[in-house]
């Protein structure tokens, strides 16, 4: 990452400031609704996204006693389609990483950490890609992080995705999206019928959590025969690895 564009310098707008309504490119172009489908350099109209993202990188540890809070750093908060790509398109692709390196891209005010209030009930699906030299890791963590964005991983009344993750690793690369729950009621989600409510049977959780899933896999564009597998975040911490046993697979 060290030669990583510094991320405060990047304009939300063409005119370099941080607000909406940016001068368009051109005097014929006044009063017209460019967006960063038609210019990606010369827009005056923003996408906004439903929800607010920030980006969260790993960066590999020196091996000198650095702990998590050391190697994790925020990077960014974005929430429209015009920040994510100004965004995108000046951070150092997946496959350019060093190994034991993370990109994490969680909504606003979630941690990427099993500690994190909003995680420490949860899981995660995930699926290791081992023939790193045969897979466009760039493409499908773009891929990724678009469905997370755009709120295609789950219907808009589910609420269980947190954020997604990529780790680069000497044997794979593995993509996972984390959710709110395991399917379960939680402490302090009430009676209704939401991510952790009381009024969410298990049998309905473990359905949204499996929908998830089956749209990840799409997202992966994995053949019907690879096994993603979704594991709790309890359970990793307690078999001390990232590999715990799975408690749903599609």
């Amino acid at each position: 990452m060290s030669e990583q564009v510094d991320l405060t310098t990047i304009p939300i707008s063409p005119d370099g400031g941080n607000v909406d309504g940016a001068a368009s490119s051109s005097p014929e172009d006044a009063g017209k609704t460019i967006t960063v489908f038609h210019d990606k350099d010369n827009f005056n109209v923003k996408h906004p996204l439903s929800n607010r993202w920030t980006l969260w990188f790993t960066k590999p540890a020196s091996g000198k006693g650095d702990n998590w809070n050391d190697l994790l750093k925020e990077v960014i908060t974005f929430n429209s389609v015009e920040e994510f790509w100004g965004i995108y398109n000046n951070i150092a692709p997946v496959s350019e990483l060093a190994l034991k390196s993370d990109y994490h891209l969680f909504k606003e005010g979630v941690r990427p950490e099993w500690e994190d209030p909003q995680n420490k009930h949860g899981g995660k699906w995930s699926y290791q890609f081992k023939e790193k030299r045969n897979v466009n890791i760039d493409e499908l963590w773009l891929h990724t992080m678009l469905a997370a964005i755009g709120e295609t991983l789950e219907e808009e009344e589910d609420g269980e995705v947190m954020g997604v993750v990529v780790n680069v690793r000497k044997a794979f690369f593995r993509i996972g999206i984390w959710t709110r729950t395991i399917g379960k009621s939680i402490p302090g989600r009430g009676d209704g019928d939401i991510s952790g409510g009381k009024g969410r049977s298990p049998d309905k959780g473990k359905d949204i959590l499996q929908a998830i899933g089956r749209r990840f896999k799409t997202v992966l564009k994995l053949p019907p025969q690879e096994i993603v597998e979704f594991s709790g975040h309890t359970d990793s911490a307690h078999s001390g690895s990232t590999r715990a046993r799975a408690k749903f697979t599609v």
